[in-house]
């Protein structure tokens, strides 16, 4: 797990949901055209935005929050051989409850 890692700011740091292997057909799909999902879980969040007033801004997401995101939100990193994304928290479009 991405101990290791403190976003700063307003950002977080989302462990992206495992691809499909198959189609619902039972077709196996090579890795070269499954699909990013676009949905995982947060593993690590920031201190917030700070507004005009020089004060924090809570985060609406926390650690453990299963979200949905933009197709090409964030940037995707490679920690300890998993992979990751660090996105804003205004990239997040929705929390799955």
């Amino acid at each position: 797990m991405a101990t290791n890692v403190r976003p700063l700011n307003d950002k977080v740091l989302i462990e992206r949901a495992k691809a499909d292997d198959k189609t619902k057909g039972g077709i196996i799909l090579p890795d070269s055209s499954k699909e990013k999902p676009k949905e995982g879980k947060i593993v690590a969040v920031g201190q917030g935005r700070i507004n005009d007033q020089g004060e924090r801004q809570p985060f609406q997401v926390k650690k453990g929050d299963k979200v949905l995101f933009k197709s090409y939100a964030g940037t995707d990193v490679k920690i300890d051989g998993k992979d990751y994304i660090l996105m804003s928290e205004e990239e997040i479009l929705a929390v799955v409850e």
